[in-house]
């Protein structure tokens, strides 16, 4: 057996079983101590399509710094089971603490840990407490945490039924903590982490809360959504605070009818939205394009995950951006955010019912698994001072819904506002709305919906440069990667700090920015990094710009990106060679 584990800075933790054992259920309650502790946590879950059985693993990054991502290396794992070993062992290595009940699991070729969760689990009221041991062995082995833990069991708990069932919390949680004590002596672990008191009041978020809080600051007060996963939280969350930011949630037969019900709401002059997966928004097509010729808002996220058809269900991947970008059939404007940090999240969601309002057209924000089931501290977020401008107007006798105008927007009216009717068709129409197959009017209603852009264009969203400004090797990415990538850019400029590298990311993906062409053309090297197998959105530069990626890093195998195994690809590319324009 190892001894002697010291963990200086930052340390990664595991907890792996099969589903059903309450690893979602400690993890929330540990990143939540930890972070009151003082500390900078993140946490990202990877679990399987079932509701018992499988493997299932919880990674928490506890760190003296601010962290965003995940790393592949295991420091300290609790495997519930054996087979819990075998699901992540290319991440275990000879300097991975693992602890275990070895009278139930005894993986062949690793050195363990005794812990006897499963008898201190029935001392305290049952099989079904061991994940509070578990949690209480951990805080241990940081030798704090034990009264936040208590606070945060009886918060949690406090309407269960079974009037010992939170007592029952309590003592699985103090037996955990002495045996983690006694485990860290025993075994010499030392964890040095210093708890970071430049945080001020951060709080600790999911990228689903992020996301679900950023379409109310937007002034969401419609939803209507087909549940599925990863989006189906965020309706949950916006049922959750219906009442309190008088928002209508309703869950749909299907999502044909949840986009058409979203439609309906915001001709009525509601901020309306759906939340969906890429299999959910393949049957909202048809009602895309309806958005595009009927000039009326919608916002639609896309939480993705890999395909085709079911595909991978939990896991994650950035394979929609093309399916958004062409979906719908005709020739339309749209927006397509993709937030890369929780901060992102929030603007980005608020954003787009900015953007969906002021010029009547659907606006995409893609984000996917592993950004929504991720969380970590992070600063308050400020209210935008815009999200809540309203375009509509009242209207007069005369009033005419699809206006011809030199911007392409025409007023927007809604029933009952004003004296004018307010008409829409989905035929080709004339500017009261009434069906046209004036074929000379029909190029100027395509034209005036088209010039939109040229006003689009210059909101679009600048990327974001994160390293050297001076750089030669430039790393391109969108959406979800953003932490993972400026975590690794660092250690390598930390390693090297003569090397001249930077991240452009993209939380806008399209339009893209004008300044593409030139922030790329800047460097001596570049790379693109995506969660895809075809380099979707290196495609769209190509096609906006006239510039390729010779070099790729891609991984579409269902799950994100890890720190270290992008540190270690960059420095594989850069060492081949990265010129990459043609």
């Amino acid at each position: 057996m190892n001894s002697g584990f010291k963990f200086n800075d930052t340390v990664s933790l595991v907890l792996c079983g099969e589903a059903g054992s309450g690893i979602q259920t400690i993890d929330g309650a540990l990143s939540h101590v930890f972070a009151n502790l003082g500390y900078n946590v993140f946490s990202t879950m990877e679990f399987m399509s079932r509701i018992r059985g499988g493997s299932n693993s919880s990674s928490i990054r506890i760190s003296s710094k601010s962290v965003t991502a995940p790393v592949h290396k295991i420091d300290i794992l609790i495997p519930f089971d054996t087979q819990a070993v075998l699901h992540v062992r290319e991440r275990i290595t000879p300097s991975t603490c693992i602890i275990c009940d070895e009278t139930l699991i005894k993986p062949e070729g690793f050195s363990t840990i005794n812990a006897p969760f499963s008898s201190l689990a029935l001392e305290a009221g049952g099989k079904l407490f061991t994940n509070i041991i578990v949690g209480g062995l951990l805080l241990g082995l940081f030798d704090e945490g034990l009264d936040k833990l208590h606070e945060y069991l009886r918060n949690k708990y406090s309407k269960n039924p079974d009037p010992t069932f939170v007592q029952k919390n309590l003592l699985a949680a103090e037996k955990g903590f002495e045996l983690g004590r006694n485990i860290k002596k025993s075994s010499g672990i030392s964890i040095s982490i210093q708890k970071d008191h430049s945080r001020g009041n951060q709080i600790l978020l999911s990228g689903t809360e992020a996301v679900a809080m950023g379409a109310l600051a937007g002034g969401c007060n419609f939803i209507s959504s087909y549940p599925m996963s990863p989006s189906t939280d965020i309706l949950t969350f916006l049922s959750k605070h219906a009442d309190k930011f008088s928002t209508a949630v309703e869950q749909a037969e299907d999502e044909i009818s949840a986009i058409n019900m979203a439609l309906g709401a915001s001709y009525a002059g509601a901020r309306a939205m759906v939340a969906t997966s890429g299999g959910g928004f393949a049957l909202m097509c048809e009602g895309v394009s309806l958005a595009g010729m009927i000039e009326t808002p919608i916002v639609i996220h896309i939480g993705q995950r890999p395909g085709p058809a079911t595909g991978l269900p939990t896991r994650t991947e950035q394979g929609d951006l093309e399916l958004a970008l062409y979906s719908g059939h005709g020739e339309f404007p749209r927006i397509i955010f993709a937030p890369g940090s929780l901060n992102e999240g929030f603007f980005m969601m608020s954003k787009a019912f900015e953007m969906a309002d002021r010029y009547q057209i659907p606006v995409f924000v893609l984000t996917d698994q592993y950004f929504l089931d991720s969380g970590y501290n992070t600063e308050l977020f400020e209210l935008p001072e815009t999200s809540k401008e309203s375009n509509i107007i009242r209207t007069e006798a005369d009033y005419k819904r699809f206006l011809l105008t030199d911007t392409g927007i025409s007023p927007r009216g809604v029933p009952g506002y004003g004296g004018g009717m307010v008409c829409v068709d989905s035929d080709e129409h004339d500017e009261d709305a009434h069906i046209t197959e004036d074929l000379a009017l029909r190029v100027k209603m395509v034209d005036k919906r088209l010039r939109k852009m040229q006003s689009i264009a210059k909101d679009t969203i600048k990327p974001s440069l994160y390293g050297d400004p001076e750089y030669e090797i430039l790393i391109v990415s969108w959406g979800s990667n953003l932490g993972n990538i400026a975590e690794a850019i660092d250690r390598i400029r930390n390693e090297n700090g003569d090397l001249k590298i930077a991240l452009l990311h993209y939380s806008q993906v399209y339009p893209l920015h004008s300044a593409t062409h030139s922030y790329i053309n800047k460097a001596k090297h570049t790379i693109i990094v995506e969660n895809n197998a075809t380099s979707q959105f290196g495609g769209l530069i190509k096609k906006e710009t006239g510039l390729s990626f010779k070099h790729k890093i891609l991984k579409y195998n269902g799950l994100p990106f890890m720190i270290d195994e992008l540190e270690a690809s960059i420095k594989m590319t850069i060492k081949r060679g990265g010129n990459a324009k043609k």
